[in-house]
């Protein structure tokens, strides 16, 4: 066992040698939705600035890549307006939304909710969402192709954090992170 692995498959459970890839199965993407749902995430609105109009797009498709460099990565669809002004602005705000912003979320998502106009804060010249637990306003340093998306890889120029409980995304809702408190003795790590 190599210092880093925790656990390793046993020799007779290895897989032999390379066999000719075989045809990928068919898989329905409504199943591939529903089976991914149940990986729970959080909630952002991507923000960007052409011209002097404010662009947003909800996403939960957003991860960390590198702490050195610091950079961040969204995926975007290409059919989103939101793909053609990454790759016209090349830069891009992140908003993770506390559990008290579900209607921006849903607005940001294509279903306006919100009365009036949302509230901004600006920061390295791209918009943020008020509010937010938190925020990063990214330059984009590399596109890369994904099937029918686009993933930004965005180092962050600019960051900063509140406390508050973060909107979650799961099988298809959102929800609200539920806290437990638990025995620290009681937990092997």
């Amino acid at each position: 066992m190599t210092p880093r692995a925790r656990y390793q498959t046993p020799a007779a459970a290895q897989p032999g040698p390379a066999e000719p890839p075989a045809a990928a199965p068919s898989i329905d993407p409504r199943d591939f939705r529903r089976t991914l749902g149940r990986f729970a995430t959080g909630v952002t609105v991507i923000t960007t600035v052409s011209g002097e109009t404010v662009h947003g797009m909800t996403a939960n498709a957003f991860m960390s890549v590198s702490l050195d460099p610091p950079l961040v990565a969204v995926a975007v669809d290409h059919r989103a307006r939101m793909h053609r002004l990454l790759e016209e602005t090349g830069r891009y705000g992140v908003s993770i939304l506390g559990e008290d912003q579900e209607l921006l979320a849903r607005h940001f998502g294509g279903r306006p909710q919100v009365s009036g106009e949302p509230r901004f804060e600006w920061h390295h010249g791209l918009p943020l969402i008020a509010g937010a637990v938190a925020h990063l306003a990214c330059r984009v340093v590399q596109a890369v192709p994904a099937g029918d998306h686009t993933l930004f890889i965005g180092r962050v120029e600019h960051l900063d954090c509140r406390d508050g409980a973060p909107l979650l995304f799961y099988g298809g809702n959102y929800r609200c992170l539920e806290v437990q408190l638990h025995d620290s003795g009681a937990w092997w790590w």
